[in-house]
């Protein structure tokens, strides 16, 4: 077999990574391709998101090998309001500040909420004030929110400034500009009193 051969195998075999301009997003189609467990890089009102369907364990398995970050639970972004307060132990007062830029640390109700690859006991939860939320929201299935980043480093907030190692491992790229915002307020809700952890 010739290099030249070998090297149009390694083309074929690459995988084709989607990008979309957040104006460009079918919603309809996004959904169901959240439900069947693709991989996102997307915008959110504080920097950008890698998630998944928090319901499917090997999507969840494959964002904790992109951030190398296999020990500590992942936070999610909830269906709406009313899923939040039917499944989670949480105050009214908190849960009306929503969409903003918060990430609640809360108890669940009831066991599955997640897959285990996601969190096995309290769960972090957001709804972010971005449009793209409410694309993610059409799927009608919780989605890992997580920052686009290796564990450690620091994240993105230009799509063209992440680095193939990251980008070659996802299914779609939704492109929302350079965002300009600093990560979420992280909020532990879980004890007697609210306790700001980020």
């Amino acid at each position: 077999m010739t290099e030249k051969n070998i090297r149009g195998i390694g083309l074929i075999a690459f995988k084709m990574v989607k990008i979309m301009h957040l104006d460009e997003v079918d919603a309809e189609y996004i959904a169901r391709k959240i439900k069947l467990g693709s991989i996102f890089i997307y915008p959110t009102d504080t920097i950008y998101g890698l998630g998944c369907n928090a319901l499917n364990p090997e999507s969840v398995n494959k964002i904790r090998e992109i951030k190398e970050r296999f020990d500590k639970p992942l936070s999610i972004i909830a269906m709406s309001k009313q899923w939040i307060a039917d499944n989670f132990k949480a105050s009214k007062s908190f849960i009306d500040k929503l969409p903003g830029p918060f990430t609640y640390i809360m108890e669940p109700k009831r066991p599955n909420l997640v897959c285990k690859e996601v969190a096995t006991g309290n769960i972090g939860v957001r709804i972010p004030d971005h449009p793209f939320t409410k694309v993610v929201q059409k799927a009608k299935v919780p989605f890992v929110t997580t920052s686009v980043n290796v564990t450690g480093k620091k994240p993105y907030l230009d799509i063209r400034k992440i680095p193939r190692s990251i980008t070659s491992k996802v299914d779609f790229i939704i492109d929302g500009g350079v965002l300009d915002n600093p990560p979420s307020t992280v909020i532990d809700l879980t004890g007697k009193l609210p306790k700001i952890l980020r």
